[in-house]
């Protein structure tokens, strides 16, 4: 990873060395350097200073740009906004949407939504498939929580509540109550790729 954000500056610089590598023994005055101001009125650039312009490709520069922070963060705006836009809709066994859910379907199908793609399968399931969270996952965004015996599931919002889809509210986000935290099995996190896209819903 850290040679993936390194190797455009890398390639930069040695192409620079040997550009500039002939030219040093011709006179300062024939070189032809651009002049520039920072933006905001910074410190000027002088006209001894060379300029490095970049040769890696669009692609290459949007690759090293891709680290799991950037991942992470797309993540949750991805599951951010698919939440959003089934929150409030009704409660029904079985359901996976797109205008009723159960937990478990609900659960499913806002991953499906980001890219993140499993088995539609139940609670009990889920829990068998995925890998317990660790301490400090438990209070993030996106880790699945478990309730009454493995009956229930729902997405993790932060150490303070969670969404799911709830029989009498259908899909609402929920405090965590003593009445939810004394029903918490578990909590399970789904692996996430490095890039999630979107897919249609």
């Amino acid at each position: 990873m850290l040679l993936q954000k390194l190797f455009p500056w890398a390639l930069t610089l040695c192409l620079t060395l040997a550009i500039s590598a002939p030219a040093q023994n011709v006179e300062t005055s024939e070189r032809q350097v651009a002049r520039n101001t920072l933006p905001d009125d910074l410190t000027p650039i002088s006209a001894d200073d060379p300029i490095i312009i970049s040769l890696a490709s669009a692609e290459d520069i949007k690759a090293a740009a891709v680290t799991p922070a950037s991942a992470g963060f797309k993540f949750q705006q991805l599951m951010s906004s698919a939440i959003d836009r089934r929150l409030g809709t009704p409660y029904s066994w079985g359901a996976t949407g797109p205008s009723r859910f159960d937990c478990s379907g609900f659960v499913w199908s806002t991953f499906q939504s980001v890219g993140i793609d499993f088995e539609r399968s139940s609670a009990r399931t889920l829990w068998a498939r995925f890998a317990p969270a660790t301490p400090e996952e438990k209070s993030k965004f996106g880790t699945l929580v478990f309730f009454g015996g493995l009956t229930h599931i729902g997405i993790v919002a932060d150490d303070h509540g969670f969404y799911h889809a709830s029989r009498r509210h259908g899909v609402v986000y929920s405090p965590f109550t003593d009445y939810w935290l004394s029903r918490i099995d578990g909590f399970r996190r789904v692996p996430l790729p490095e890039q999630v896209e979107p897919t249609a819903d």
